[in-house]
């Protein structure tokens, strides 16, 4: 894949943000003066191998839902599903032809061009069917125990160390992910409790064997989750944005 090949886009928007406690979808939320999907949308725009972007929406903001007014110009919006994959599929289903697929969150409003431009080019140049934005894992991890084996409880409940699990090789998976679309389409139809299970696209295809590379990408590209998420994305577009 050494020349450039058509790229759409699908923007996931379906999550119901329950645990940002908003009144909105969580995609609709405010993040200095734009919601997340807008300023993920913005980016995927300004990046020159982008074609198209197809977003996921949640099921219940119908065509005349007041929200809708919020979308960005120029974007293709489907009706997402109660799932992640779900939603991947009815947003690959909305999409023009093109030989590459890129993933990403709306909750990911940090986003940069230089990230979707170098998870393309890995798809690119390398021999494989998907390329994912990552982060190496720096914190030290453990294993909770599932039982307290008849063992005194713990304080106040606390779940027991039961193994530190090297961290070495490890990385923290985030979005943008650009796949091969006859690959993509190839793992979206696996059966459905395989896709209800998935937490991202790139798991899809690593279980229909397909190859995935890792590309570094930035611990700022946060996904936002909770109240605290979101004043953290504050805090750093505040920063980027003095610098």
């Amino acid at each position: 894949m050494a020349e450039k090949s058509s790229v759409v886009a699908l923007l996931l928007a379906a999550g119901s943000g329950v645990r940002l406690k908003s009144p909105v979808p969580k995609a609709f939320v405010q993040l200095r003066g734009a919601t997340l999907l807008q300023r993920s949308a913005k980016t995927l725009a300004e990046s020159p191998s982008i074609d198209q972007i197809v977003v996921a929406l949640p099921p219940d903001l119908t065509a005349d839902h007041p929200l809708r007014a919020s979308l960005p110009s120029g974007v293709t919006a489907v009706a997402g599903g109660p799932t992640r994959s779900q939603s991947v599929a009815s947003a690959l289903a909305a999409a023009a032809h093109s030989e590459v697929v890129l993933v990403h969150d709306a909750a990911r409003p940090l986003l940069s061009v230089a990230l979707v431009e170098a998870v393309l080019q890995a798809l690119r140049l390398g021999d494989v069917d998907g390329a994912i934005a990552a982060v190496p894992l720096t914190d030290t991890l453990k294993l909770a125990a599932a039982a307290q084996d008849g063992g005194p409880p713990p304080p106040q409940s606390l779940p027991l160390v039961a193994a530190t699990i090297p961290r070495e090789g490890l990385f923290a998976v985030q979005t943008p992910q650009a796949f091969l679309r006859r690959a993509l389409a190839r793992a979206l139809a696996q059966p459905p409790e395989v896709l209800a299970q998935a937490t991202d696209d790139a798991s899809l295809i690593e279980g229909i064997g397909g190859r995935v590379v890792l590309v570094p990408s930035f611990a700022g590209n946060i996904k936002i989750t909770t109240e605290e998420d979101l004043k953290l994305a504050s805090a750093l577009l505040c920063a980027l944005q003095r610098d």
